[in-house]
Formats: C-alpha cells, sequence, structure tokens
C-alpha cells in the first residue's frame, strides 16, 4: 500500500502561523508554550517544537527549557549590531548589484504599494513592502548566501518594527525613490550611499526610542 501523504506538511503550517501571530501581534503574550499552541492551532506539539525550534533559530523567539517560549526583545545593543550587518551587507548587495528593466520596474511597483500602505495605515502590509524592496535589492547581487543572510536580519529587525512603526515608516518612500532613481542613473555608488543614509536614519530613530524608553 502506498503511504498516505498530507496535503502541506503540519511543521510547515505551525511555523507560518505561529510566525504570522507574532509579526502581526495577534500572538502578542509574552510567553507562550507548545500546550497553548496545540490547543489554538489545533493540532499536535510535535509540530509546534519543530516550528518553535526553527523560530528561535531565526531570533523571533528564545526557548527556556521546561519553561516555554519568549517573544524576543531587543537591546539597543542588538539593535545596533543587526543594522550594521544589515548596512554593511546591503551596501555591498547595492554595489554588486545587476540592473535590469525588470529589477527597476520592481522596485517602482514596491514603492507605489509603500506609498498606498502607508496612507491607509496597513501596517503589516507596509513593513512587508519595505522587506521586499530591500530583498529585490539583495536578489539582484545574484548571491544566494547574502540573501538567505539578509532575510534572518530582517525577520529579527521586523518584530522589533512592528511595535515601532510609527518612528520611521513615512520616510520609506523617499528614501527608497532615492535608491531607484540613483540606479535608473547606472550609478550603483551613488545607490550604496544612499542605501546605507536610509539604513542609518531607521537605526537612529530606533536607538533614540530605546534610549527615551530605558529613561522612563
Amino acid at each position: 500500500m502506498r503511504k498516505i501523504t498530507i496535503p502541506q506538511n503540519l511543521t510547515s503550517l505551525a511555523y507560518q502561523s505561529i510566525k504570522r501571530g507574532i509579526l502581526e501581534g495577534t500572538l502578542s503574550d509574552s510567553r507562550f508554550t507548545e500546550e497553548s499552541l496545540s490547543l489554538s492551532l489545533g493540532i499536535s506539539k510535535s509540530p509546534i517544537r519543530e516550528a518553535l525550534n526553527t523560530l528561535h533559530n531565526e531570533g523571533l523567539i528564545r526557548i527556556e527549557p521546561r519553561r516555554g517560549a519568549y517573544l524576543r526583545e531587543f537591546s539597543a545593543k542588538e539593535v545596533q549590531d543587526l543594522y550594521g550587518v544589515r548596512e554593511a551587507l546591503e551596501g555591498y548587495a547595492v554595489l554588486a548589484a545587476k540592473v535590469t528593466p525588470e529589477l527597476l520596474s520592481a522596485l517602482e511597483e514596491s514603492i507605489e504599494k509603500t506609498v498606498k500602505y502607508l496612507e491607509c495605515d496597513d501596517k503589516l502590509r507596509h513593513i512587508e513592502e519595505d522587506a521586499r524592496f530591500h530583498g529585490l535589492l539583495a536578489g539582484a547581487a545574484e548571491n544566494a548566501e547574502l540573501s538567505r543572510v539578509l532575510e534572518t536580519v530582517q525577520n529579527q529587525i521586523w518584530l522589533f518594527r512592528t511595535q515601532t512603526y510609527g518612528l520611521s515608516s513615512s520616510t520609506a518612500p523617499e528614501a527608497h525613490r532615492s535608491i531607484l532613481k540613483a540606479l535608473r542613473a547606472g550609478d550603483n555608488q551613488a545607490a550604496e550611499v544612499a542605501v546605507r543614509e536610509h539604513i542609518r536614519h531607521v537605526r537612529d530613530r530606533l536607538l533614540s526610542h530605546l534610549e527615551v524608553n530605558d529613561r522612563i
């Protein structure tokens, strides 16, 4: 007899559902367990456990043995480190990017969507589109390892940005336009400068926010 296959892997479904809940803020409890997630999702603990381990490896949660999983909290040093890595890698990606009409068109479309989501205050889609814009830049370097590392960094940054959305979201479209303008002119070095300035601006706003909160 042939083994009956499940249409979609349960671990993958659990991973996607839990991650979405974290990033959307619907899974906002600071601590959650395999049992509570199993009841919420209606599946066994085994795929939940595997999904949590993956999210732990991505840096979105931390797992404490026999206590459960906790949402990741970021220190100012961790934010500075993550944005330092992101700046270095994205700066390199833009310098190495192979600029094509298709890339320019995709970047333009992404900016238009970012503006639309900003105007209708669709926080999640705005952040997703912002990440997609930067993912397009990384992909243009045609370096799979670079894209993989940047995606991991973006996942961690995303968790923090969903909690501090208003700090820098309004400046994204203009910053993205500056990057696109330089690439259209065939000036990858100017695009690199624009990318680095954009990332530093967001980083500085986030660090200022953390500094103020630490004083309260």
